[in-house]
């Protein structure tokens, strides 16, 4: 009787071979594509061309783990018949390869799980008033543009991260958290402290700006431009250099304040505003320009844009915070130049006229005036009191919620309701 229960008991090698073939099935139908329906309330979850676009990657991923996933399937089978070394053997390899296939599906199925997941938190209304600010910024910018352009899709999506600092992942860049595949549509992160105070979302407007340098045609011939033009105008090679080497952010800041007007110069100062250490401190390789530098910038293009009372108004405070560059690690030569080179960077960035906007500038396409400055004052006055604030555009919202906060118009949590709960309207 014991020796017929441990023939019942026995381990058979056939049951473990053939399981082998079908955990990897099951992989692979595990990571399947995802269904627009499947994050919450529609209004506020992933787009159908953000899920699509997510799903066309996966789906070539999952193409050579559906080869291996019949390979692994037909080397069992040949070792459930022959169970030699050699069969063994061969079943190890393909199951090993197979795995390896898994691990990188699932390392991006897993990115755009986690990334669309949070359009089913507490947090989606919040994304989605971003989303609506980032498009918003888009339809702008292609409007403006003075000759036809292919249209970039999906627009740009938004999530929340905990930290400091915006980022942005730019739309055809190879992103590490994908496993350095094609990133399908650009991606803006927002740090929670942002959200919670909307004012400070002049952050959107500047990511978004990133994206527009790349799909506006602008990427290479903004520094190419910059660099002539200093060079032209008799500044050092290494100032000249390091302006270049600045173009991206400096770009950004330039066009998130075209985007939004005055008030980006504010939610740009919460951010640069430092310790003297930080403010004045250089980095010889870094692609931020200096604080110190970077704020004569937004106030230069102030001034151009017609905006002298602000200018003054911005450059007043700064020479109040850092009244001097005693201590600081920027270099002489840039120092000693800035009064010349940042009007000059303006200058190219923002009124040069480039073929791929149709022979306009920048300011001619994202046009800022008085007039929208009156939009957003208006448009603050109306989130105070939470009535409609009509048809302001919506990346002008963050500059109303901002003067209306400067203005004391209503209390931020009042302010910061009242902005999210517009912007979520317009969603649905």
């Amino acid at each position: 009787m014991l020796v017929a229960e441990r023939a019942v008991t026995r381990p058979d090698h056939r049951d473990w071979v053939l399981s082998q073939a079908l955990n990897v099935e099951r992989h692979l139908a595990a990571l399947r594509p995802f269904s627009v329906d499947e994050f919450g309330d529609p209004a506020t979850g992933p787009s159908r061309g953000h899920v699509e676009a997510a799903n066309a990657l996966i789906g070539t991923l999952r193409r050579p783990l559906r080869t291996a996933s019949a390979r692994v399937r037909d080397a069992a089978e040949t070792a459930v018949a022959r169970p030699d070394r050699a069969a063994m053997t061969e079943l190890l390899h393909q199951k090993s390869r197979a795995h390896d296939f898994v691990r990188a599906v699932e390392q991006v199925w897993d990115f755009y799980l986690e990334l669309f997941g949070q359009r089913q938190s507490a947090f989606a209304p919040w994304l989605v008033a971003c989303d609506r600010i980032a498009l918003d910024c888009y339809q702008y910018a292609y409007l403006g543009v003075g000759v036809p352009k292919p249209i970039p899709a999906p627009a740009p999506f938004c999530y929340l991260r905990t930290g400091f600092s915006p980022a942005t992942f730019r739309r055809g860049i190879r992103l590490s958290r994908i496993g350095r595949q094609l990133n399908p549509f650009p991606l803006i992160q927002l740090p929670y402290h942002r959200m919670v105070n909307p004012w400070t979302l002049g952050a959107v407007l500047h990511e978004v700006s990133h994206n527009l340098q790349n799909d506006l045609g602008l990427h290479r011939v903004v520094p190419v431009g910059i660099a002539r033009r200093l060079l032209a105008d008799g500044l050092p090679r290494s100032v000249a250099a390091t302006w270049t080497r600045w173009n991206r952010e400096t770009f950004a800041d330039m066009s998130g304040l075209l985007l939004g007007g005055p008030a980006f110069v504010g939610s740009l100062f919460d951010v640069i505003g430092r310790s003297r250490a930080q403010a004045l401190r250089h980095s010889p390789t870094g692609v931020h320009p200096t604080p110190y530098l970077r704020a004569k910038l937004s106030i230069e293009l102030l001034r151009r844009m017609g905006f002298t009372e602000q200018s003054r108004h911005y450059a007043r405070l700064w020479r109040t915070l850092y009244p001097d560059t005693w201590g600081s690690s920027i270099p002489e030569s840039l120092l000693r130049t800035a009064d010349r080179a940042v009007p000059l960077v303006v200058d190219t960035i923002c009124h040069t006229r480039y073929p791929s906007l149709g022979n306009r500038t920048l300011a001619a396409v994202l046009r800022f005036e008085h007039k929208e400055q009156a939009m957003i004052e208006e448009a603050a006055g109306r989130l105070a009191r939470g009535v409609d604030p009509g048809v302001v555009p919506e990346r002008f919202l963050i500059g109303a919620v901002r003067v209306a906060l400067d203005r004391r118009l209503a209390g931020p949590d009042v302010l910061t309701r009242n902005f999210f709960g517009e912007l979520g309207r317009r969603s649905r």
